[in-house]
């Protein structure tokens, strides 16, 4: 089957889903001067969409001057997160600290083979589908859970809880590992589902 050729779309990597003031009126002016639709993606990304080829780069280029930080191969997925106990009264964790302390652990990763994300819920509520994602972690009265494996999509499935009752350095271990695991038995890309069941897989069912 033929693939369908694609209009073209930069997105703007925002971690912990904060779009800063200023960058949000850098979005609008080039929004309103290349013709841009503004998409909120499920990642809490934004992405600009019907780039023109001739567009292209002068747009990312006024980005890179604003401060944003682009989608591209080989980079560390940013959190997705629930608003946390800083803006939730079932809250029990501050989302946007953990996320950046994520990122923090992580930033000079490069060449981080796709497709695993991670979700970070501040409760059981679980209002970031950590469940359903590769590398999930919720808040629980007594510590973290970590999940893994989990993925959405046309067959979604719940991840294996490997984990239960840990605190914040030991769920930054745990996604170390797992990480490290994924790229060693990946080659190019490859959701973390398919290698639960592997006999090396470090961590067990709790």
């Amino acid at each position: 089957m033929n693939k369908k050729k694609l209009k073209k779309s930069i997105t703007i990597l925002l971690p912990a889903g904060l779009l800063p003031a200023e960058l949000l009126t850098v979005v609008h002016d080039l929004a309103e001067r290349y013709n841009l639709g503004i998409y909120l993606s499920t990642a809490q990304n934004i992405r600009l969409l019907d780039v023109k080829d001739e567009n292209e780069e002068v747009i990312k280029k006024e980005l890179l001057d604003a401060g944003a930080e682009l989608k591209g191969p080989g980079k560390f997925p940013l959190p997705r997160i629930c608003v946390g106990s800083q803006y939730c009264q079932l809250g029990m964790v501050n989302t946007q600290a953990f996320s950046n302390r994520i990122l923090e652990r992580f930033k000079n990763r490069s060449n981080v083979k796709p497709k695993f994300k991670i979700a970070v819920s501040a409760c059981p509520a679980s209002c970031s589908n950590p469940l359903t994602t590769d590398i999930g972690i919720r808040t629980l009265r007594n510590g973290f859970e970590v999940y893994a494996g989990g993925k959405g999509g046309p067959k979604p499935k719940v991840g294996r809880r490997i984990a239960a009752g840990v605190d914040e350095e030991q769920v930054l271990e745990i996604i170390e590992a797992l990480v490290d695991f994924h790229a060693c038995k990946t080659g190019k890309k490859q959701r973390l589902v398919k290698l639960i069941d592997d006999p090396e897989f470090p961590f067990a069912a709790v």
